[in-house]
């Protein structure tokens, strides 16, 4: 793999899931603005110009360490590392597998723990950690989709602790709560609901009912541009703040502002609706 050498004096950003609706959308909302993008993905991407693909597993530190060495050897430095990569999954936390449990944790988590790791030195001073949580991430977890929750609340609290240690060296840290967004995620999300109404055995009828939520609150959804260009503003500012939101759903907040015990108790009435009536 070889990359074209990068000018010293051009802004350039690291992009990870750059494959993805999210990290695609970002790379060619950046480039417009002026900056070299390197985007990392598992996957290949079309090519245009002043974007270099690099193909990067980052689940396997080696794959993250070749790919830093390989961009190292342009002797660039990044205004900003944007953390784009992630995966969605829809379960029962007492029917998943073990190993499609730690597979979740192993790219949400971890994979932006190795990246971090890796690639700080290539970061300017003052640069800027861009990590993509969720809108789920501050919030009590909903059923069914809770092992995605506990990733992004894992992911918000590694943030948190991570600003709180690189302000000492200069560096800024943003976390990026979205809600509903227009990319391949969501399709998942509906495939990964359909596998999970055909094989569950403990939830047939909740997870019907759920289904129906779930389309309401997809059907809010914006499209991955309003999330670069909100990525775009807030590598452009000068100091930011630590969480920016874009397109969080108002229900969701309402109900977290319910006290746990109501909350639990609404949700048993909601899931439950369907199945009492059959009986």
């Amino acid at each position: 793999m070889e990359l074209c050498y990068i000018r010293h004096n051009m802004k350039s950003v690291l992009i990870t899931g750059a494959s993805g609706g999210m990290g695609l959308a970002a790379a060619k909302h950046l480039i417009s603005l002026g900056y070299e993008v390197y985007g990392l993905d598992i996957k290949p991407t079309e090519e245009f110009e002043h974007f270099h693909f690099v193909e990067t597993d980052i689940t396997k530190e080696g794959s993250v360490l070749k790919s830093f060495e390989l961009i190292q050897k342009q002797d660039i430095k990044f205004d900003a590392i944007i953390h784009l990569a992630g995966i969605y999954d829809l379960n029962s936390l007492v029917e998943m597998s073990e190993q499609d449990f730690i597979r979740i944790y192993d790219i949400n988590v971890f994979g932006v723990f190795r990246i971090d790791k890796a690639f700080l030195p290539l970061l300017n001073k003052e640069g800027k950690i861009i990590i993509t949580t969720s809108e789920l991430a501050p919030l009590d977890p909903l059923p069914f989709t809770g092992i995605y929750g506990i990733t992004k609340s894992a992911l918000d609290k590694y943030a948190y602790s991570l600003r709180m240690e690189l302000q000492l060296l200069d560096y800024q840290v943003v976390v990026l709560r979205p809600g509903a967004i227009d990319t391949g995620l969501l399709s998942v999300s509906v495939t990964k609901l359909n596998e999970f109404k055909r094989n569950t055995q403990l939830y047939k009828d909740n997870a019907t009912k759920f289904d129906e939520i779930v389309n309401s609150v997809e059907s809010k959804k914006i499209p991955p541009e309003k999330l670069a260009k909100k990525i775009g503003k807030i590598i452009q500012k000068k100091k930011v703040r630590f969480v920016y939101k874009i397109n969080n759903n108002f229900l969701l907040k309402l109900l977290n502002a319910l006290p746990n015990r109501f909350q639990t108790w609404v949700i048993k009435k909601i899931l439950t609706k369907k199945a009492k009536k059959k009986n």
